[in-house]
């Protein structure tokens, strides 16, 4: 780690992986353009956060213009706390903020499926994932009951039809353009009379900042996503560790973009 001498890295990714059960998690610190791991620390906290963003050198952490996250309110506050321009840099990962939408049009499936049954109305029965999938994902079948299920004018359909409009809102490219069109997909939601939805709109005009930041400079979390499942099968293979340090060791050691070989050691190649 004290060898590791690399340009300061200008966009970064943060996110929690888990170390055993019972909600024992670490924090993880990622170059997403490099893809390595920075650090990590023991706790999902904002004093973890902070003490890897305070490990940084300070011009590094001049010059970063990103870091994707989730929505998570301890880690956007350890940012602001450390980082200059804090607010500017936050950027909300794309996936956390379609895991939510996701989530709310699923409660409302939920509520309409149990008011339709209690009349012995059974339109809904098994139709949770084909309103949570990408309809890109769905075969034939699946897509013709989607169709047909939207054609009823339910309101789980609706809230989809919400959802999948903000699927598209992350093509922006500039701040202006991305705000206006998020500020009228609020409103879209706003009044759809659709208590969960409602919900999501409240959330995404809080965050509403950090979203069109991710949007605009085009970074997501999905390498930190593809970190943790790297973690996650060093930590099956392993069994388990004993200690919160020893998995940190090997998540820097598979992970860590580290020149693993003794001080002084270089390699030579020879033709034969």
């Amino acid at each position: 780690m004290a060898r590791r001498r690399r340009a300061p890295a200008a966009r970064l990714g943060v996110d929690e992986t888990s170390y055993q059960k019972r909600h024992q998690y670490v924090t993880v610190l990622s170059d997403v353009d490099e893809r390595i791991v920075i650090d990590v620390a023991q706790e999902r906290s904002r004093a973890a956060l902070e003490g890897l963003l305070e490990a940084l050198p300070e011009d590094h952490r001049d010059r970063i213009e990103a870091i994707a996250m989730n929505m998570s309110g301890p880690y956007a506050d350890a940012i602001r706390a450390k980082i200059p321009r804090g607010d500017a840099v936050i950027a909300y990962d794309r996936f956390h903020v379609a895991k939510m939408l996701n989530e709310r049009v699923n409660d409302v499936r939920k509520q309409e499926n149990r008011a339709l049954r209690a009349e012995g109305d059974q339109r809904l029965k098994g139709a949770r994932f084909l309103f949570l999938q990408n309809p890109e994902n769905l075969d034939d079948d699946r897509l013709a009951r989607l169709d047909e299920l939207k054609a009823m004018k339910l309101k789980v359909a609706r809230a989809w039809a919400i959802t999948e409009h903000a699927r598209s809102l992350w093509s922006f490219t500039t701040r202006s353009g991305a705000t206006r069109a998020w500020k009228k997909w609020i409103g879209w939601a706003q009044r759809c009379r659709l208590e969960p939805m409602v919900r999501a709109a409240a959330t995404i005009r809080r965050h509403l900042r950090g979203i069109v930041t991710a949007a605009v400079q085009g970074v997501t979390g999905a390498v930190c996503e593809s970190l943790n499942a790297k973690i996650q099968r060093v930590k099956a293979a392993a069994c388990g560790f004993r200690s919160k340090e020893r998995f940190r060791t090997p998540i820097l050691f598979y992970c860590g973009g580290l020149d693993l070989y003794p001080a002084g050691v270089r390699l030579t190649h020879t033709k034969v």
